[in-house]
């Protein structure tokens, strides 16, 4: 009996072995990028700029995009679109929305008069598009681009600046 619990074991100490813990998904840097485009919204564009892929992406992708809003204690700080911005009675001043295909991304002003937005925020502004494999797409913290960064193992010297 003994001899018999004892071949037990040695067999399940092998079979273990094989098993294996994952922290979290596998990243497929094949299909995460990060673009960076310089964009004006004025009335000649409708208040749009359409930035169009150099290939498809899949249609399980998704694309989030970030523009610079201004920097903290020498950090640049970055704000998810869709981005609103309210009168001090609560109504939409103006905003920020942004749709996708497998082919391109529509980044847009929304709001009343947009002609009355300060250029600051209509001129030169600085966008970050994120394509995120469809693995990534719920557990993410889609919120902090930092962590969208860190989470897909991808850093600053991987971004494409994309002329226009």
């Amino acid at each position: 009996m003994k001899k018999i619990f004892t071949l037990l074991a040695i067999v399940g100490l092998f079979s273990l072995q094989s098993c294996t813990v994952n922290d979290g998904p596998i990243v497929d840097n094949t299909t995460s990028e990060v673009f960076e485009v310089n964009a004006s919204f004025t009335s000649t564009n409708d208040y749009s700029k359409l930035i169009t892929f150099d290939y498809p992406i899949y249609s399980s992708d998704v694309v989030l995009v970030y523009r610079l809003s201004g920097s903290s204690q020498g950090n640049d700080v970055w704000k998810l679109l869709p981005e609103t911005h309210y009168f001090s009675d609560g109504t939409l001043d103006f905003g920020y929305d942004q749709d996708y295909t497998t082919r391109n991304v529509n980044v847009f002003m929304i709001g009343n008069n947009l002609q009355t937005v300060s250029t600051d925020f209509r001129l030169n502004q600085v966008l970050r598009i994120v394509i995120v494999p469809a693995g990534f797409a719920t557990s993410i913290n889609k919120n902090s681009f930092e962590a969208v960064m860190s989470t897909l193992k991808l850093n600053e010297s991987q971004i494409q600046k994309i002329q226009m």
